[in-house]
């Protein structure tokens, strides 16, 4: 039999077999098990808990997808959302003609058989040019908003899960570019732009707004990685990307979401602002900015000119900050 250990206690507690398992010959097995644990307890946690008999568990996600369903909001913005994104995609399955194409012989001209909107001041097809204005505002909206949220998330992210001087270095250039007056900014910028492309516009965008994404991804990371589950992982030796990447990332991306899709109209809002001004979008780029700009000084001789662009901006911002509402109401429990 052998001798007993003389630095041993007389009692202990992990058993005679437990010092082998976690020895350094055994110690990367058992690591392994213990962080598949702790990832087993967090995807409960996650889940609301473990699944009773007759219950079965749903994570975040597919309890979002549940409650977005059967939202009527959601269902309304969607099916808008698609039909904008396919006609800004093939225009030609409603409009036939050029968009380009005038005739100053009917200039300002009211809806005739054929062209339902009438004709602007150059005499332009304003239907024909609304319906290709969805081309460059989705653009602008869609590029500007991943651009921001990737952006944005990535520095956040870092800086609030790793803390110290980069992340106090991040609040305050934040906070400069939260200084910065966006319309005033975008005359400043894109006055010395020549180009007549998007690109300009959506670098701009992009340049002021992914501090917005970023405090929110900051915040959102700061919460999570403050809670057990990451805690554990942390105590048995998980490295930094793994923890950012397992176990706070999809834990805090819910947020960023949200307030990108929200953002994503008011991208569009700021696209077709900047081209009222003259400093975004430029002919002979088709955009409804350009078109409200052209018939606000003809609104009392030739009205039908503003409606219609006008008219399809705003319904056009107002889908996605719907959708935008209806997912956060279903990510966040707390305003079920």
């Amino acid at each position: 039999m052998p001798e007993p250990d003389p630095e041993r206690s007389a009692y202990d507690p992990l058993g005679p077999g437990a010092h082998e398992a976690i020895s350094p010959t055994g110690q990367g097995g058992a690591m392994d098990l213990a962080l598949e644990e702790a990832e087993s307890l967090e995807r409960e946690l996650g889940e609301g808990g473990p699944a009773g008999p007759r219950e079965k568990a749903r994570s975040l996600w597919s309890d979002a997808w549940h409650q977005l369903r059967r939202n009527p909001v959601f269902i309304v913005s969607t099916l808008l959302i698609l039909f904008l994104v396919v006609i800004a995609i093939w225009p030609q399955l409603i409009a036939s003609g050029d968009p380009l194409r005038c005739d100053l012989s009917k200039s300002q001209q009211g809806s005739s058989p054929g062209h339902p909107f009438g004709y602007d001041t150059q005499g332009c097809d304003v239907y024909t040019r609304t319906v290709y204005g969805a081309r460059a505002s989705i653009t602008v909206g869609i590029c500007a908003t991943l651009g921001a949220a990737l952006l944005g998330s990535a520095l956040g992210g870092l800086a609030g899960f790793f803390g110290g001087w980069g992340d106090a270095l991040l609040s305050r250039v934040a906070d400069i570019f939260f200084g910065i007056p966006v319309v005033l900014g975008g005359l400043v910028f894109l006055s010395v732009v020549t180009s007549t492309t998007v690109w300009p516009v959506v670098g701009f965008i992009v340049l002021l707004g992914w501090p917005q994404l970023a405090r929110i991804a900051r915040g959102s990371v700061i919460t999570a990685k403050q809670n057990d589950y990451v805690q554990a992982a942390r105590a048995l030796g998980a490295g930094n990307g793994r923890m950012l990447l397992r176990h706070v990332a999809p834990n805090a991306v819910a947020p960023v979401i949200v307030v990108a899709t929200i953002a994503l109209g008011t991208y569009i809002a700021l696209e077709a602002t900047l081209s009222f001004l003259g400093v975004g979008l430029r002919p002979p780029t088709v955009s409804w900015g350009i078109d409200i700009s052209n018939a606000a000084s003809q609104i009392r001789n030739a009205p039908h000119m503003l409606l219609y662009p006008a008219g399809a901006l705003s319904v056009t911002v107002l889908a996605f900050i719907m959708l935008g509402d209806a997912v956060r109401d279903a990510l966040d429990p707390k305003l079920r």
